[in-house]
């Protein structure tokens, strides 16, 4: 037990539960990891795959007039947990997917978690079997869903829920409902719910929207002074670099240690954990800090939680507890970048990028050291 809490204070983030995924379920074996990256793209998805979400943000006000709010990273978030964005597969010029993507037969097994089901609808035309139905495709829908939804984006005269493009345009109609305002939290958590009826998925999907709408805001530092933006280019630098548990020191990156609480080892991973940034980012401006998330509150001028975000000031260490208000249980810190965003080493598997500040549970304030 010592060692654990001893490592814990190294800086660990909370576990992001990974949904079973599709429509109703079911598909297994895709890892929620990825990093996201600066100016609108990601570095978990595939060019092509982006492209096809922006497409339908843009192309669904043609079918639901009444939508409002809807963007990339809404698709984007789905996506990446109905298919982790089709990685592994080759997607054409035109937007077909290949191999194409199935979910398991809904046929009450329990294999998969598999406990509906799921008569035939569509005599194998999409999901390849007449025995039963299975999700299919990037967005993982039921054929008798994608009759509803799916409509053909990429202009040959064919809606197909294996083909990138009307995939993403078929999910924005879905979501967008009969004219939701996505602008609205309580309106896309309803739309994402409909989705996949799961409140574990929805907290999932919802992280992951989040996540893609700070990376798609390019961060402004033309007003930023002096060691402040030396530290914030200092840790935006680091972008992509994985994420190593006990990773990270004043000199940049290094090779970090066995075990997180979740099994993770760093000792084969040169990179940073989020305390390991913060050491780096801060010593370029000529400041030593702890190694320690929690020795980190306790240093600089404190900003209580009870302030709220809005308190917080470009350059700000913003800290995630356990139990906020007991410092000694502040298990992550990040470097607040501005506009509710932070530049963070997540948890293992990822890798340092940008985060909405809401992203992760456990807001414990922040420090003002310059």
């Amino acid at each position: 037990m010592t060692v654990l809490l001893l490592f814990t204070g190294v800086c660990c983030a909370a576990p992001i539960s990974n949904a079973i995924s599709a429509y109703v379920a079911l598909q297994a074996g895709f890892k929620d990891y990825g990093g996201i990256a600066d100016g609108g793209t990601a570095a978990d998805i595939p060019a092509r795959m982006l492209t096809a979400y922006k497409k339908a943000a843009q192309q669904v006000g043609k079918y639901r007039p009444a939508c409002r709010g809807m963007r990339w990273p809404i698709l984007a978030g789905i996506a990446k947990v109905e298919s982790n964005h089709a990685i592994g597969r080759n997607v054409t010029a035109g937007g077909d997917v290949r191999p194409k993507i199935y979910g398991v037969l809904l046929n009450g097994s329990g294999a998969g978690q598999n406990t509906a089901v799921f008569p035939d609808t569509d005599g194998g035309k999409w999901d390849g079997t007449a025995s039963g139905e299975r999700a299919v495709g990037p967005f993982q829908f039921l054929p008798s869903t994608w009759e509803g939804v799916g409509e053909d984006a990429n202009g040959d005269k064919a809606a197909d829920p294996h083909n990138a493009d009307d995939a993403a345009l078929g999910a924005a109609i879905y979501v967008c409902g009969n004219g939701r305002d996505l602008t609205k939290r309580p309106q896309l958590k309803a739309a994402i719910l409909q989705y996949n009826h799961s409140g574990e998925y929805v907290a999932n999907v919802l992280g992951w929207i989040d996540q893609y709408t700070a990376a798609a805001k390019d961060p402004d530092l033309k007003n930023v002074p002096g060691k402040v933006r030396t530290v914030i280019e200092a840790a935006l630098s680091q972008r992509g670099v994985p994420y190593s548990w006990g990773g990270g020191n004043a000199s940049g990156t290094s090779y970090g240690i066995c075990c997180s609480p979740s099994g993770k080892s760093g000792a084969s991973i040169k990179g940073f954990d989020c305390s390991g940034l913060t050491v780096y980012a801060y010593a370029q401006a000529g400041i030593r800090l702890p190694r320690t998330a929690a020795a980190q509150a306790g240093v600089g001028q404190r900003i209580p939680a009870g302030l709220g975000t809005g308190a917080l000031e470009v350059g700000d260490l913003v800290f995630y507890a356990d139990a906020p208000g007991r410092d000694a249980t502040i298990y992550h810190v990040g470097i607040y970048l501005g506009s509710g965003q932070m530049i963070n080493a997540p948890r293992p598997g990822a890798v340092v990028r940008l985060d909405a500040v809401s992203a992760m549970p456990g807001y414990a304030g922040g420090a003002r050291l310059l």
